[in-house]
C-alpha cells in the first residue's frame, strides 16, 4: 500500500476509533472541509455533528458502546491531482447491559478526499449507504 493510501486508509480508522469513544466533536472535525450526503440532505460538519448529538445515544461510561469495523477499503489515488476515493465497508458491533454483542448495522462509505499542504483529508463522504439493520435500540435515539 502506498504511503498515502496508507495515510487514507488512517483516516477511516481513526474515524471508527473517535466514534466508539464517543468523542463525535473529534469525529465531526475529521469532516471541517467536506460535503456529506446523509438521509437525501449535504451537511457540513456543523450540520453531522448536530445529526450525531440528536441521534446517537451516549451511554453513562461517555461512548456509545459500540465498535466500529471498516473493512475491504478500495483506495484509489491520483498523486498528480491530489485527490483519491475510497469505497469501504462498515459493520457496528454492540453490547450493552440490555443487549449482547451483535451487529447492530452494516453498511457502506464512498468517500473523497483531497490532499492539502501535504496532508490528507475528507473531501466528500456518501453517509446513506445503509445496507444491514440490527437492533438499534441502544444505539440510536430512534429507531431507523
Amino acid at each position: 500500500m502506498s504511503n498515502s493510501a496508507t495515510e487514507i486508509a488512517n483516516l477511516l480508522y481513526r474515524y471508527a476509533e473517535l466514534m466508539d469513544s464517543g468523542e463525535l466533536e473529534a469525529v465531526a472535525a475529521l469532516f471541517d472541509s467536506a460535503t456529506i450526503k446523509s438521509q437525501g440532505a449535504l451537511l457540513d460538519s456543523q450540520g453531522l455533528l448536530e445529526q450525531w448529538q440528536q441521534w446517537v445515544k451516549i451511554h453513562p461510561n461517555g461512548t456509545p458502546l459500540t465498535k466500529h469495523v471498516i473493512t475491504n477499503p478500495i483506495i484509489e489515488v491520483n498523486e498528480e491531482a491530489d485527490a483519491a476515493t475510497c469505497r469501504s465497508y462498515y459493520t457496528v458491533l454492540q453490547a450493552t447491559d440490555t443487549l449482547p454483542l451483535q451487529v447492530v448495522a452494516a453498511g457502506r462509505y464512498h468517500d473523497e478526499f483531497e490532499r492539502v499542504a501535504g496532508l490528507w483529508r475528507f473531501r466528500y463522504r456518501d453517509y446513506s449507504l445503509f445496507d444491514l439493520k440490527g437492533d438499534l435500540r441502544d444505539h440510536l435515539n430512534f429507531l431507523v
